[in-house]
């Protein structure tokens, strides 16, 4: 016999496609079409619904970029059709393979009630058997395709303020029809066997039974009457359909998903109408399929559901309260990792996690990132520290490298804590439930023999409109049936439940997850990630001078400002804002945020700190700093006396500066550039050659332009050495510094080396007038040190990756990511650069000199044509014979300034350790505004420490919390002694006190 399957595939595809699919709606009648433009932003509802509408008819265009478009659809259903199914079908314009990232609408009744959105594979509306006239509204939203199919080309539509004012979108379909549910199920029917028999190996035999019960089907049915033929077809699949899964079959837990990216593409705004739609539409479908379980993170979108669509927040939660709306993740956005700070980071879980149980009297246990660009080795920590123990992403299927060797394992992170982890083997958390995709997940678990069941969320997301009916198909018929993974509909938490039974000595992975991809990340959009540090730490001023002020002095402590503040800092780190992969309006809104927090920080920082410092004109200078600076202890103020120490000499010659602190003696040469750092005390030369070098790079990846840094981008260099002059600006005894200027293609930098009286650091203030495209900037610094390994600061912490390139592992680290400093050092000597608002790195080595260099800038086309055009100001410190204590201690220093208050008296810190290790990362009043102290600290070396620490303030009882401030599981009661307590930490070890007062 020949094979003839070629043959009969595409006669399915064909008839299901041209016969079959049309006949699932078999009659039609026209609706009648009115509009209404809103002018500029979305309206309310209210406004939507009683504006004044004018006549329009399908094909009508609407639809600029970023506008909105009310339709009022009104109709009579046709007497004749009484006793039947009827669904309103509206096609906004539609491009079915582009299903989000268009436009996208949100029906409402005439009273205001929102019903379901309207996507591109959610254009129906069921109507109630007795319905005869038809009137609701579509609020549509014209969002730009900016992915289209080319997804790197520069466009000005990412902002309102550059994108076009054509329309962009035409009415397609506004109609009432007939739907037959029986064509409707042979749709599924077939489309569910053909999936699972494409995937089937050309020797099996079952995939010739299902070929041939296909082949069968297709021939019961007469083409020219689907309708009235259907369910003799159906009846031909029966049997097939019904064959059991082999008891070793895979297993797939599915849940119902949307990831929504809470801005990207799209500003947040919009965001706050795409949650609103997709709620609306997995709601709905719940009604009508009790076994329909959703899964939905992020407590800022519900947030956002709660405060703007009260009445969809209403059928959330009872949706939650039937247990078919499931909330997961605990965070307040699905934020990135890499670079939100220790706090920031646990102040993720604090506020997503109590908005849960606030709202739904829900713990959430499991973290839920699927779409995050690695994750930071302080992670599991802080997940066991917020009462959570399980964790799922499925972005590091994406490396470009090394693929990663497990699906589900162990997890410990950079403190021992270890989390039960998953990564969905079907490579995508917005699956179809196809065949395809069942199918690959199957073949691909890693864990083959050991464990038998993996997760998978389906349903379309960013705006696509969640898990469809046709999806709940697919889950029915693929529950068990021969050679199909067995696939039900579950909670996340009882897949994590069943797969840690399953697997109690999952293998255990040690340390980050990199994400060898993505790696622009740490650079794109430097003003979003300065805002960002920025805000992170007067946050920590704001809150430990509120703190301090309120203990002291009586101050106010601002709770519900610094919870809103928090909530907005919180909500840029999600994973395409802080990265800086969204588009322009993003990125402006961003940059406009974090203006305005910065502002009312200050006044918060300025009217606690003068509280504290009282009257008086004497300079009294704060230090929010954790350690001891210039006779300033850590987290006080001090009446600081004049310098009368050894002053900084300078002097000039043909090779330039010396500047001379007693401690080093810097070389700045005619062309600006440090070409000695000489250690005195030490007796050695730092620089292995000219340092505070600029250096330019082509940067055009191969894909993903504001995300990705491919390595070939070191193939080509330009050293921008030219300099425009050096002069000496400023001479005092406590300082001395330098301006260098340069010029190079459309920019321009300007920069000011200081030297301090009896420091180990030369300080470098860079600011940058950047006008590239497509370029990469670093700073670099040779150093004559031999290492093999750099540590990075992180949460808590820091990590140690290799310089070397032994493996291909080793390798993709090409570009890493770091907090305030990183380190090199020989056994007896390091060197660190600390920074204040840079987090791209790369540390390379040759048999002698270790370079680091620090990324500055980038030049990225897409999505946002102009990214960090205009000016841009850096921080940067050398510190040499420098230590991990040391770059601790200089990471900080550089991120909070000492601040000067006119008054009359010091400030003692409000609470202080002994020990330098040991760091005291936020001082804050207790959320549950019940005047207790909460003191979040860690050790920061690596190694066990023991320290003291003291309260300002009569001490009444001091318990270990968890990150709520709720008492911890294994709760530690410390004994108070003359208002300090006793502490033990492990390596990076976290603990959160709460003391009473």
């Amino acid at each position: 016999m020949h094979d003839d399957r070629k043959l009969v595939e595409d006669r399915i595809t064909r008839v299901l496609a041209e016969r079959i699919k049309p006949a699932v709606y078999p009659r039609f009648v026209p609706l009648d079409l009115a509009v209404w433009n809103a002018p500029g932003e979305p309206v309310p509802v209210a406004e939507g619904l009683s504006a004044d509408y004018e006549t329009c008819s399908v094909g009508y265009q609407w639809g600029p970029a970023w506008g909105t478009s009310w339709f009022r659809i009104s109709g009579t259903v046709p007497g004749e059709w009484a006793g039947q199914t009827v669904e309103a079908i509206v096609d906004l314009g539609f491009d079915e393979k582009m299903v989000g990232f268009q436009c996208e609408g949100l029906i409402y009744r005439p009273d205001g009630t929102p019903v379901k959105g309207l996507n591109p594979r959610n254009m129906w509306l069921r109507l109630e058997p007795s319905t005869t006239d038809v009137l609701f509204y579509v609020e549509a939203a014209a969002n730009p395709v900016l992915l289209d199919y080319h997804p790197f080309l520069p466009t000005e539509q990412g902002d309102r303020l550059t994108s076009s004012a054509e329309p962009l979108y035409r009415i397609r379909a506004a109609a009432l029809a007939v739907f037959d549910r029986e064509v409707w199920q042979l749709v599924q029917d077939i489309e569910v066997l053909d999936q699972l028999m494409r995937e089937l190996s050309p020797d099996s035999a079952r995939k010739w039974e299902i070929l041939r019960a296909l082949e069968r089907c297709l021939d019961a049915i007469d083409l020219q009457d689907v309708n009235g033929t259907a369910a003799a077809a159906r009846d031909l699949l029966v049997d097939v359909l019904g064959r059991p899964a082999s008891a070793s079959e895979h297993r797939i837990v599915a849940i119902g998903h949307s990831h929504i990216d809470s801005a990207w593409l799209w500003p947040t705004r919009e965001t706050v109408r795409k949650v609103a739609r997709t709620t609306s539409n997995v709601t709905n479908l719940m009604d009508s399929h009790p076994e329909f379980l959703f899964a939905m993170s992020s407590a800022q979108q519900l947030a956002w559901i709660a405060a703007h669509h009260p009445r969809v927040f209403e059928r959330v939660k009872a949706k939650v309260e039937a247990g078919q709306f499931i909330p997961v993740g605990g965070m307040w956005v699905e934020s990135d990792t890499n670079m939100p700070g220790g706090e920031a980071l646990a102040r993720q879980f604090v506020h997503g996690k109590r908005f849960f149980a606030d709202q739904f009297g829900i713990e959430t246990e499991e973290v839920w990132l699927p779409d995050s660009f690695g994750y930071t080795a302080a992670l599991p920590q802080l997940v066991a520290l917020s009462a959570s123990k399980w964790f799922l992403t499925q972005k590091i299927s994406w490396n470009n490298v090394n693929k990663f060797p497990h699906h589900t394992f162990t997890w410990e992170g950079l403190y021992g804590t270890r989390i039960f982890t998953h990564f969905p083997p079907a490579d995508t958390y917005n699956s179809e439930l196809s065949g395809k995709e069942l199918a690959h997940a199957a073949r691909n678990f890693r864990e083959k023999g050991r464990a038998c069941v993996s997760l998978v969320p389906f349903g379309w997301g960013d705006g696509g409109g969640g898990p469809t009916r046709e999806m709940l198909a697919r889950a029915s018929r693929l529950s068990d049936v021969e050679g199909s993974p067995r696939v039900s509909i579950e909670p996340p938490s009882e897949f994590f439940r069943r797969a840690q039974a399953e697997y109690p000595d999952a293998p255990v992975w040690v340390g980050e997850l990199y994400l060898e991809f993505h790696r622009g990340t740490y650079t794109s959009q430097a003003k979003t990630k300065q805002g960002n540090r920025r805000s992170e730490h007067l946050l920590r001023e704001a809150e430990l001078w509120s703190a301090t002020a309120a203990v002291r002095v009586g101050f106010e402590y601002p709770h519900a400002a610094l919870d809103r503040i928090w909530k907005a800092v919180l909500l840029n780190q999600f994973h395409d804002i802080l990265p800086g992969s969204s588009i322009a309006w993003v990125h402006r809104e961003a940059e406009e945020t974090y203006a305005a927090v910065a502002a009312e920080l200050l006044e918060i920082i300025s009217a606690a700190q003068q509280a504290l410092a009282g009257e008086g004109t004497q300079e009294i200078v704060f230090n929010a700093a954790p350690h001891a600076r210039d006779s300033v202890p850590g987290g006080g103020a001090s009446i600081v006396p004049v310098f009368d120490g050894p002053a900084v000499s300078v002097s000039e010659s043909s090779s330039g500066f010396l500047l001379d602190n007693g401690v080093l003696r810097v070389v700045v040469s005619p062309a600006g550039l440090l070409t000695s750092v000489y250690d005195i005390a030490a007796d050695r030369e730092v620089l292995a050659g000219p340092a505070n070098l600029l250096q330019l790079h082509p940067d055009f990846p191969n894909m993903w332009d504001a995300w990705d840094v491919d390595a070939f981008y070191r193939n080509t260099v330009t050293e921008l050495s030219d300099v425009d002059s050096v002069v000496l600006e400023a001479k005092e005894p406590g300082r001395v510094s330098l301006r260098i200027r340069r010029s190079f293609s459309q920019s321009s930098v300007s920069q000011l080396v200081t030297l301090r009286a009896g420091g180990r650091r030369v300080d470098i203030d860079t600011d940058v007038d950047w006008h590239e495209s497509e370029k990469f900037l670093k700073l670099a610094f040779p150093l004559d040190v031999r290492a093999d390994r750099s540590a990075s600061e992180i949460q808590f912490g820091h990590v140690y990756r290799p310089t070397h390139t032994n493996t291909s592992w080793d390798a993709a680290k090409f570009e890493i990511c770091a907090h305030r400093w990183v380190h090199v050092g020989e056994p007896s000597y390091g060197v660190a650069l600390a920074n204040d608002s840079t987090y791209g790195h790369d540390i390379t080595r040759t048999a002698f000199t270790t370079t680091v260099r620090a990324s500055l800038l980038r030049a990225p086309r897409f999505p946002d044509p102009r990214t960090d055009h205009g000016p841009h100001r850096f921080r940067h410190a050398l510190v040499a014979g420098a230590s991990i204590p040391d770059a601790v201690r200089e990471g900080y220093r550089i991120n909070l300034p000492a601040r000067v208050v006119a008054g009359s008296r010091p400030v003692a810190p409000l609470v202080s350790v002994d020990n330098p290790d040991v760091v005291i990362e936020s001082v804050k009043l207790a959320d549950d505004q019940s005047g207790d102290v909460v003191v979040r600290l860690y050790e920061s070396a690596g190694g066990r420490a023991r320290t003291h620490l003291t309260a300002g303030f009569p001490l009444s009882s001091a318990v270990s919390t968890d990150l709520l401030e709720r008492e911890w599981r294994e709760p530690v009661s410390y004994s108070v002694t003359s208002d300090a307590i006793s502490l033990r930490l492990r390596p990076f070890q976290i603990l959160t006190l709460r003391l009473s007062r």
